[in-house]
């Protein structure tokens, strides 16, 4: 190529390349939903009552070592108290053990047995947390937790999932969280085994997502 049309070719491209770099990129534009989800994320203060319509407190626990039983509790009544920020906030539940549902009504009526949950002594768990620190996005839960004639500490993970108006104008939260307990650690220890292992795991896996009412 002739040096006169390769100096050419160059300074066009240099030229070219400075009017880029010298055009600012113009930011991306936040779309509908990712505004409406960063508004709803914000914290709203007060004190919401749980709606058990809106509100779904289910297990999954080993079946056989080699599947698993997903189960969840129909009714639940409590409190969230929304403070300042995450770290100021409480959420305390009171769940009636025999709503517990796990689409089989014969199991069911063997979980509310003295096996298990033995409902006719305890009817009720109780759950209330004693701390929460991190982020709306991201917290730890510390919270005491009731079943049978045990009490004891447990650890959850969760999010504040947001705020908002219903249809009628009244003011919702919502939050998220998921935990880990063993189920002998409160005094369910029903033991049948088969060759491979429990029949039923002793690690039962909590997932709690709450909605709440403005009181």
């Amino acid at each position: 190529m002739p040096k006169k049309i390769l100096f050419a070719t160059l300074l066009l491209g240099l030229t070219v390349t400075g009017a880029f770099a010298q055009k600012k990129l113009a930011p991306v534009p936040e779309t509908k939903n990712a505004k409406a989800e960063s508004q709803a994320r914000k914290l709203l203060a007060g004190e919401f009552s749980i709606d058990p319509a809106h509100t779904r407190v289910s297990f999954v626990v080993p079946h056989l070592v080699i599947s698993e039983v997903e189960g969840r509790f129909d009714d639940v009544q409590g409190t969230i108290t929304m403070g300042k920020d995450i770290m100021g906030s409480k959420l305390t539940a009171s769940v009636p053990v025999a709503s517990i549902n796990t689409g089989v009504a014969k199991r069911d009526e063997h979980l509310k047995s003295e096996d298990f949950f033995d409902v006719k002594k305890y009817p009720d768990m109780k759950f209330e947390s004693k701390t929460i620190t991190g982020t709306l996005s991201n917290f730890k839960m510390v919270a005491s937790l009731t079943i049978k004639d045990v009490t004891k500490d447990v650890l959850l993970s969760g999010t504040y999932t947001g705020a908002v108006k219903d249809a009628q104008g009244k003011e919702r939260v919502g939050l998220r969280a998921t935990g880990k307990i063993n189920r002998k650690d409160f005094n369910i220890n029903y033991s049948d085994a088969i060759d491979l292992g429990p029949v039923v795991g002793n690690e039962v896996e909590i997932r709690i997502w709450a909605e709440a009412i403005k009181k």
